[in-house]
């Protein structure tokens, strides 16, 4: 679970869309959450991948970033260079979403730790 949330705070790891969930805090009850957050991290090949712990990042993403954050966050997991290159842009625009990738980061330790 850590090196997920490791990799998932570098960049590497939709719903319908972004926005605040009224589901508790409870990481075990996270397993049925779904999304294109939770479908990357499911196909990651990690070992510490699961039903629960990736339903979990996936509700994170749901309280934290937009539908198009999430698309866009769950294709590192394809592309990990490509999270390497958004991070390390000087465009306005990458640099905003990486302050909010890296605020979801922090909500998805907080949460599934």
């Amino acid at each position: 679970m850590g090196r997920i949330l490791a990799i998932l705070a570098l960049g590497v790891l939709v719903s319908c869309g972004g926005g605040r969930s009224d589901r508790g805090d409870n990481p075990t009850q996270f397993a049925s959450v779904n999304g294109p957050i939770k479908s990357a991290c499911l196909s990651s090949g990690r070992k510490a991948a699961n039903r629960q712990s990736c339903g979990c990042i996936q509700e994170a993403a749901d309280r934290s970033l937009s539908g198009a954050d999430q698309r866009r966050g769950a294709s590192f997991f394809g592309n990990p260079a490509r999270a390497h290159e958004v991070r390390l842009s000087d465009t306005e625009r990458d640099d905003a979403f990486w302050k909010r990738w890296s605020d979801f980061g922090a909500v998805a330790e907080k949460l599934c730790s």
